[in-house]
């Protein structure tokens, strides 16, 4: 052993303790000498030394075999598909055009692709690669990696379950709006419904209307008082009952998600050859249809001209961070879960870049989809652009762009598939964020659950069915806002900071790059370890302290989040990260052993994983 200082020697010491199954190494590939009496299926079964504490002896090199029992993607389309329906989600429809524009137009690309370059591709790459090679969920794979950081996988679950309560919702919105697109005249097209009022203004058929703040499009009371009857609350003191006509549609959303995930991955593979193709279908449809449209150039041209003086604002490159982080999906669990239903040797680092670029195109493409139509709207009100692109998040998708449609030839059927689009673009994410839950509790309680995916997917989908009710009333719209700036905002990625620090300094980047040499054989570039050890933690650092320092003001609508409801949302938000400190503190007092140890002789890790190559290489 080295000479060390007592300081220097407690903190390795503590250190080794707390990371005894992964190793906190930068300087030796990883020891398996670790049997796992709980290992999921299809896990390594390491046979070594009954006690698996580390000494000073030399250790005889163990015995790997291998149990594949782990479910496979029937074909790489099925797992590539799967992967970037999750990726693009309703996010790159609504939220990426909104902030492109309100951040400097073509120059906001500058810190997206900076962004995504230094900081979300190097995380998505990292935990493709950490769940093919571990072969686990978000919950098992700490024992690998590092166990006093487990409670991140817990963490990562609870806010997936949040997600669950409010995403799906949305999702019902749609399936309602697509049920009353089957009309020949859509419903938000005019002011003669019995859900209007007075000051509900059809400027698209009156000459010389005076539009003032008053001022409803039917567009808009279509959405606020038929679809949410938000109106019937007055706000989260009293929400109102349970729409029943939107439990209808989430029970649908929901059997439609139970059968594609209760069989595996061998039948979510084969869903999302349709529910992640048939988007960019319907996004070149509309994309050709909009640009046809009388004023579409002007909304490009708006969307797309640079303001090169916002680069010097810190909230640009702020929300280009946030933006790449939550539309490429680090830290969800998602990505480990669904590439260690890969070969293990897989090409990831190939498939990083591929769903990387595709996502980033697609938010792209979005842009002008979006742009083209709010061109077509100012024409129609012979207003600039920038009076009809206020709305942003959901009223964009459900106000403003159902708007254009129902004044255009063809508005049945342009109605009909763009809420197809967004249906299927909803259910892809739902798929990921609930395999993320079903393969880390399976793989944690493999002895429970094995043969009892049915009922457990079964079990979780009736949870987050009765956690959406809340946001299925009257002020169900309000609970949304709560939950997914709460629930998931900066809590998602506090974890996705801690999971960048457990495997880059913890575990070590030089044991996580023989992994990926492993796997794919080649070590990854510098640039990538630059990435995982400095820049891509500074990312999320930057982004959480920037979130913390100017807390953005909660508002929907004309309502106004009172100061009780931000306090229910901060504890909304601690309910997931707290389970990161109790599992420490958990497993600070419960693992047995002193503070004093050493890890087995480098020879003899060095021939475990000759060993583990040849297992995987020549099955």
């Amino acid at each position: 052993l080295l000479t060390l200082s007592l300081n220097s020697q407690l903190l390795v010491s503590f250190l080794k303790l707390t990371c005894s199954d992964g190793g906190l190494s930068f300087d030796s590939p990883p020891a398996m000498t670790r049997q796992d009496s709980a290992a999921p299926a299809g896990s390594l079964s390491v046979q070594g030394p009954s006690n698996p504490g580390y000494n000073t002896n030399p250790v005889p090199v163990p015995v790997i075999t291998q149990t594949d029992t782990r479910d496979k993607w029937s074909k790489k389309m099925d797992f590539l598909l799967s992967v970037i329906g999750f990726a693009v989600d309703l996010g790159n429809v609504w939220r990426f055009p909104y902030i492109c524009y309100q951040n400097g137009g073509g120059a906001f690309l500058i810190p997206y692709i900076v962004m995504a370059i230094f900081g979300g591709v190097p995380l998505f790459y990292m935990e493709l690669a950490l769940g093919q090679f571990h072969r686990t969920g978000a919950i098992s794979i700490w024992k690998h990696i590092c166990p006093i950081f487990k409670g991140i996988g817990y963490a990562i679950c609870v806010i997936s379950l949040y997600v669950s309560f409010y995403y799906n919702t949305i999702i019902a919105w749609a399936l309602f709006y697509f049920y009353s697109s089957f009309a020949s005249v859509l419903p938000w097209t005019n002011c003669d419904n019995a859900w209007n009022t007075e000051n509900c203004t059809n400027y698209f058929l009156k000459d010389n209307v005076t539009w003032n703040n008053y001022s409803r499009s039917p567009a808009e009371e279509f959405y606020t008082r038929n679809v949410l009857e938000i109106h019937k609350s007055d706000g989260l003191s009293n929400v109102g009952g349970v729409r029943w006509q939107l439990m209808l549609c989430l029970f649908l959303i929901f059997t439609i998600v139970y059968f594609s995930l209760w069989k595996g991955v061998k039948t979510s593979g084969k869903v999302v050859w349709v529910t992640a193709t048939l988007p960019y279908v319907v996004l070149f449809i509309l994309l050709i249809r909009g640009a046809t449209l009388p004023g579409a150039w002007k909304g490009v041209v708006f969307y797309l001209q640079p303001k090169w003086e916002k680069l010097f604002e810190t909230s640009v490159w702020v929300d280009a961070a946030a933006q790449i982080f939550f539309s490429l999906g680090p830290g969800f669990g998602v990505l480990l879960a669904l590439s260690s239903y890969n070969p293990f040797t897989n090409n990831c680092y190939r498939d990083a870049i591929v769903t990387s670029l595709v996502n980033c195109l697609t938010s792209f493409m979005s842009g002008f989809v979006i742009f083209t139509m709010l061109g077509y709207m100012a024409e129609k009100r012979n207003v600039n652009v920038e009076d009809v692109a206020r709305d942003k998040g959901p009223s964009l998708l459900f106000i403003t762009y159902p708007e254009a449609i129902a004044n255009m030839t063809g508005s049945t059927f342009f109605a009909i598939i763009f809420f197809v689009m967004m249906i299927t673009l909803g259910l892809d994410s739902t798929f990921g964020g609930l395999e993320a839950i079903i393969t880390a509790v399976m793989d944690e309680y493999p002895e429970y659950l094995a043969h009892r995916r049915e009922l457990f997917v079964l079990g979780l989908v009736v949870v987050c069915f009765l956690g959406s009710l809340s946001t299925l009333t009257n002020g169900g719209a309000y609970v949304v806002k709560l939950l997914e700036e709460f629930g998931v905002g900066s809590s998602i990625i506090a974890v996705g900071f801690l999971e960048a620090i457990a495997v880059s300094w913890f575990y070590g980047i030089t044991r996580f790059s023989n992994d990926i040499k492993s796997m794919l054989g080649y070590y990854p570039g510098l640039f990538w370890k630059v990435c995982w050890v400095a820049i891509s933690p500074a990312f999320l650092a930057y982004i959480i302290v920037s979130s913390l320092l100017k807390p953005a003001p909660l508002q929907l609508f004309d309502y106004k989040y009172p100061d009780w409801s931000i306090t229910v949302g901060y504890i909304i938000g601690a309910s997931s990260f707290m389970w990161i400190p109790i599992y420490m503190v958990y497993k600070l007092v419960w693992t047995p052993g002193s503070l004093k140890q050493v890890r087995p002789s480098n020879a003899a890790i060095l021939n475990c994983q000759i060993h583990l190559n040849s297992v995987f290489h020549n099955s």
